[in-house]
């Protein structure tokens, strides 16, 4: 039998982030991704689909995004499970319990909504490991195996939710790794599937975390994917095959900046990205330039900005010099207040407003037209 694993939709989620324009447009992606697993689940002949924790960003969403979740589930042909994560928890303002989510669920839609087993197909059972809170007090994968019966020949997948022990220490959630490869090695589970690592990890054998179907942030090392896995019901032999849904990209791009050449080569790196639409881009920018370079460079990113969903210099990894003297703005023909201006912040670019100077230099520069000349 096949189905395909998935985590972390976060739907709803808020991405404060992005510019306006764009944050309507994550939004909307985040439900596209959806339609995608579900034609993913069909076209590889799945029998079902399981979403391992944060199918929802919050329990406190508007109803419109659990309507719009719902009519892109409403064209699923297999049955899909969700399991409550962190995000999504089933406390007293559970949004599996609202009147937006109990009145309109499809019916191929099962929220597995309490510890234990439950029958996927007559050869195999879900193991289920849902979070009440948002701070559970223990393992709450180790709890559910504690009294898990025995099998009775049917294979078995667990859905759980976390982090691992020995990552998050302090954590008393965290999942202890150890008993749950045990748990994998004397077949009291066939497969396990976790949510919360945004990105896809084969954290041992049979054991995987499916990543997020769509970025969520830069530090995700491989997003985007669900897992198609193949379990075998005779001999309990697991193939896993990572599957591309998403469509957003969230990259850092390190520039060194020593002149007009690497400017140049700056603007076509950024010109040969792809989607720039869907493409959020993490500038660590090092190096000296002088006032006219920065004021290109600043005219450079401002024009990558109505391209780019969003585009940003990350000042904590940028080490951007600038220099310059009065000579810079000779050719402004810029007289009186203005140049006395000039002079004072030329004069402060190596103190500790410098960030400052230079910004409001390349401003006047730009502003003044000369960008163009310097180019």
């Amino acid at each position: 039998m096949r189905f395909v694993a998935t985590a972390d939709w976060q739907l709803g989620m808020p991405a404060s982030f992005l510019p306006d324009e764009a944050r309507a447009r994550f939004a909307q992606a985040r439900i596209d991704v959806v339609r995608r697993i579900g034609e993913v689940a069909a076209e590889w002949g799945a029998d079902f689909v399981v979403v391992a924790g944060d199918v929802f960003d919050s329990n406190q969403l508007h109803r419109s995004v659990v309507a719009r979740a719902f009519d892109a589930l409403a064209d699923w042909s297999v049955p899909v499970y969700l399991l409550p994560g962190n995000h999504d928890c089933l406390d007293a303002a559970s949004i599996y319990r609202s009147a937006e989510f109990t009145g309109a669920v499809p019916a191929g839609v099962r929220v597995l909504d309490a510890p234990g087993v439950y029958e996927a197909t007559p050869e195999v059972e879900l193991v289920a490991a849902p979070w009440f809170g948002k701070r559970p007090l223990t393992d709450l994968v180790a709890d559910v195996l504690a009294d898990l019966p025995e099998p009775g020949g049917r294979r078995r997948v667990l859905i759980g939710h976390g982090g691992l022990l020995g990552i998050d220490r302090d954590d008393p959630a965290a999942i202890d790794l150890a008993a749950l490869t045990g748990a994998l090695a004397d077949r009291r589970l066939d497969v396990a599937i976790l949510g919360d690592r945004h990105s896809t990890t084969e954290v041992a054998d049979r054991l995987w975390y499916p990543g997020a179907p769509e970025v969520t942030r830069h530090r995700e090392t491989d997003p985007g994917q669900v897992l198609v896995v193949d379990l075998d019901v005779r001999t309990g032999r697991v193939e896993v095959t990572p599957v591309r849904v998403g469509r957003w990209t969230f990259l850092t791009h390190e520039a060194p900046l020593n002149g007009d050449t690497d400017l140049d080569d700056l603007e076509r790196d950024l010109e040969r990205l792809p989607d720039k639409h869907l493409t959020v881009v993490r500038l660590t920018l090092t190096g000296t330039l002088t006032i006219p370079q920065r004021a290109r460079l600043d005219d450079l990113l401002g024009r990558a900005a109505d391209r780019f969903a969003h585009i940003f210099v990350w000042q904590r990894r940028s080490e951007l010099a600038v220099r310059g003297e009065a000579a810079d703005f000779s050719e402004l023909g810029l007289t009186g207040f203005a140049a006395e201006a000039v002079a004072e912040l030329t004069e402060e670019l190596n103190g500790p407003a410098g960030g400052e100077a230079a910004d409001a230099l390349g401003l006047l520069y730009r502003l003044t037209g000369a960008a163009e000349v310097g180019r």
